[in-house]
């Protein structure tokens, strides 16, 4: 009569130690299962559009799977490393930034135009901007962990002066969009530290002044002629409204449904130039669709959701605000490059996270989804 039970207890503790030991595995790899499969979901659609987008071209396939495995690793690595690491190395990741972009101001290499590498004799050349990405928000999130928050004016000039300094250096090589990534990346540490509502809307309502001092006399020729193409692209159909004619074009050829993965005919006839860096939404959107867009949108949404997450459960101040701005940070990236390429924002070069070509950009996030899951496996030692 007890055999059923005998039978059921029998098997109960090997199932119990399955079960177990599939949620202990991602306990050890300190990552979150969430979080990791919404950015190989990313990861694997981006792969998908740069086949069709690069014209099927086999190089750039093996290089951008190269830049996402070492990304991956490097993901995993910093995983593991304790959020009081980070905090102590924070200031020195921010020096050593910081004097590689004056060294960039000094000797760096000059390509397009802009002076944005500097070379190792024997190695390979480095953007320095590309590692302030991470240093900012880490700087700022170690700053404002020491202080009293809400921010009181002391703590908000010093921390301004940590922002600018190397975004104005950023903006100087010119790299405009990366500029507005590591300005917001730090700016969103002082505001989830408490910064007042007043005092940002009187930092907008400077805003405007500012803006008018810079359209003067810190804007080159062709950042101000991005500014006018957004305001009236069909002014200069064939120069500098031609991009942004051609995405909007591509957008709405897409309709509902798009046409299908490989035929594109805006980015495969090469009417969109840069289709499979700056512009790949365009070429998104015009295989895909309205729904293909809308459902990529939502995969971004739970990508910011779930990192939001993380930083609302964190009880230590530093680990609160650095996956809070490294989150927030995240979502300028997806804000921005739509938005510029569907010509509500000026052209300002900012790469659509995991989809745009471009091994450098993928490993920096990588790397930064690596510390938020560090700060969320380690949460505990923290508080």
């Amino acid at each position: 009569m007890f055999q059923p039970q005998e039978r059921f207890l029998r098997h109960a503790p090997r199932d119990g130690r399955t079960f177990r030991a599939k949620r202990n595995l991602w306990v050890m790899l300190n990552v979150d299962p969430m979080l990791l499969t919404g950015l190989v979901l990313a990861s694997v659609v981006g792969m998908f559009e740069l086949y069709s987008a690069s014209e099927r071209n086999i190089d750039m396939m093996f290089k951008q799977a190269a830049s996402f495995v070492l990304g991956y690793v490097l993901l995993l690595v910093m995983a593991q490393i304790p959020p009081r690491l980070y905090r102590l190395w924070s200031p020195w990741f921010y020096l050593v930034g910081s004097i590689l972009l004056i060294a960039v101001a000094a000797f760096g290499q000059v390509r397009l135009g802009a002076r944005r590498w500097l070379h190792i004799p024997g190695v390979t050349s480095i953007q320095p901007s590309e590692f302030m990405k991470l240093a900012m928000p880490m700087m700022l999130a170690w700053f404002l962990s020491l202080r009293p928050l809400p921010p009181r004016w002391g703590t908000l000039l010093i921390s301004f002066a940590l922002l600018l300094i190397p975004a104005a250096l950023i903006a100087r090589q010119p790299d405009l969009g990366t500029a507005i990534l590591v300005f917001s990346s730090g700016f969103f540490c002082l505001f989830l530290g408490g910064l007042p509502w007043w005092l940002m809307g009187a930092f907008l309502a400077a805003s405007v002044p500012a803006g008018w001092v810079a359209w003067k006399f810190l804007m080159h020729d062709y950042q101000r002629d991005r500014i006018i193409t957004l305001f009236s692209p069909e002014s200069d159909p064939l120069g500098n409204g031609w991009n942004i004619i051609q995405s909007k074009t591509a957008i709405g050829s897409g309709g509902l449904l798009g046409k299908g993965w490989l035929h594109g005919s805006q980015s495969h006839l090469d009417f969109l130039p840069e289709g499979h860096t700056d512009f790949v939404i365009a070429a998104f959107s015009e295989e895909f669709g309205f729904i293909g867009v809308w459902l990529l949108i939502l995969l971004y949404a739970l990508i910011i959701g779930r990192s939001l997450h993380i930083a609302s459960a964190t009880q230590d101040g530093y680990g609160r605000l650095l996956a809070g701005s490294l989150s927030l940070s995240f979502f300028v990236y997806v804000f921005v490059n739509i938005g510029m390429v569907s010509g509500i924002l000026p052209v300002v070069g900012v790469p659509l996270p995991f989809i745009s070509y471009g091994g450098t950009a993928v490993v920096t996030l990588l790397a930064g989804f690596g510390i938020l899951m560090s700060i969320h496996s380690h949460k505990k030692l923290m508080s």
